[in-house]
């Protein structure tokens, strides 16, 4: 069965995990416990993997706080709220739309309030797709969504292995990359955002990665005139996003 506050995200126990796995379900990340030799454990955690799934070892206390049943047998799943696209398919939503591509990336933010809001702004300013990495993120699971307020209903998402590549194939699309980071060298308001153009937007603690902001094209930085020196990961994007916006009419 599945379980959650609010949506169905949450599976636990080995059948119904297998079961989702072989349905093809879209999951998050699944958690076993650790320190587990059980061969029905094993195999949950190689047919994981070889879906490209998140497999993360845990303890049993941090797997009985995380269960809503009490019985979860060392397996929990934590399943998207609705399925990954591909970077191809964001692409094609643009192409479908008659407009020039408008993509975010996300940077490993881990905060699902933050990925939420974030998705929120997307959905308001019309672009066309987020791409999140499979790692050290936040997924589509029911606190997203709500705290998208909805909006990651209708937001094409594509969680990928590897946000270099995913950069890279943006590039050869024909889309410009914009990175932000407190230090860059074009400010927002002097810097053009028009066209075909990828937004990467940080992590809440630790900026652009360095291998994501070599794939940068120009590296973005919001004027601060207060004495905290860098906003809040959500609140940077929609700045940068209705800025954007602004530009392209």
């Amino acid at each position: 069965m599945a379980f959650a506050n609010d949506r169905e995200d949450r599976i636990e126990g080995r059948n119904a995990v297998l079961e989702a796995l072989r349905a093809g379900r879209a999951l998050d990340k699944i958690y076993i416990a650790k320190g587990e030799v059980d061969k029905t454990l094993g195999h949950i955690a190689s047919a994981a993997r070889e879906k490209g799934c998140v497999v993360v070892e845990a303890d049993r206390r941090k797997l009985d706080a995380m269960s809503a049943t009490h019985a979860h047998q060392g397996v929990i799943a934590l399943a998207a709220v609705r399925a990954y696209c591909a970077v191809k398919d964001i692409l094609d939503i643009a192409r479908a739309r008659g407009e020039d591509p408008f993509v975010v990336v996300c940077d490993e933010i881990s905060d699902p309030h933050n990925l939420g809001a974030i998705l929120r702004s997307c959905e308001c300013v019309g672009v066309h797709g987020v791409v999140i990495p499979k790692r050290r993120s936040a997924g589509l699971t029911s606190v997203v969504d709500k705290a998208s307020a909805g909006a990651a209903e209708h937001m094409a998402v594509a969680r990928v292995p590897n946000l270099t590549a995913a950069l890279q194939e943006l590039k050869a699309a024909g889309l410009w990359v914009y990175g932000t980071a407190a230090e860059g060298t074009c400010t927002l308001w002097q810097t053009e955002l028009k066209g075909p153009i990828c937004l990467v937007i940080g992590s809440e603690g630790e900026g652009i990665s360095r291998l994501v902001r070599e794939q940068c094209d120009f590296l973005l930085s919001i004027p601060m005139r207060g004495r905290v020196s860098s906003l809040n990961a959500s609140a940077a994007a929609a700045v940068l996003l209705y800025e954007a916006l602004r530009q392209r009419g």
